[in-house]
């Protein structure tokens, strides 16, 4: 069984990003390093991660991080990322 990564990374710009990986290492290194379009110019930040046992677990979680529902859940739980 492979491991999966939900992680949601914070910009410079003040927004989060957030995205699923097998490897969180490999994938974290290609966001900082401008590797990658969406984060290229935004000196990500990992703010927050979580394991899942499953590709698909862990795109259900990514769709509800990335609705509205969703995005109230990481303002109620990262709120000191949200000024910083």
């Amino acid at each position: 069984m492979n491991t999966y990564y939900v992680y949601v990374l914070k910009c410079s710009n003040g927004t989060f990003y957030k995205g699923l990986t097998d490897n969180l290492n490999r994938r974290l290194n290609q966001r900082g390093a401008g590797k990658c379009q969406t984060t290229k110019d935004q000196k990500p930040s990992l703010v927050y991660v979580q394991i899942c046992d499953s590709r698909q677990e862990a795109r259900q979680l990514e769709i509800y991080l990335k609705s509205g529902s969703g995005r109230e859940i990481i303002d109620e739980l990262l709120p000191k990322w949200r000024n910083w």
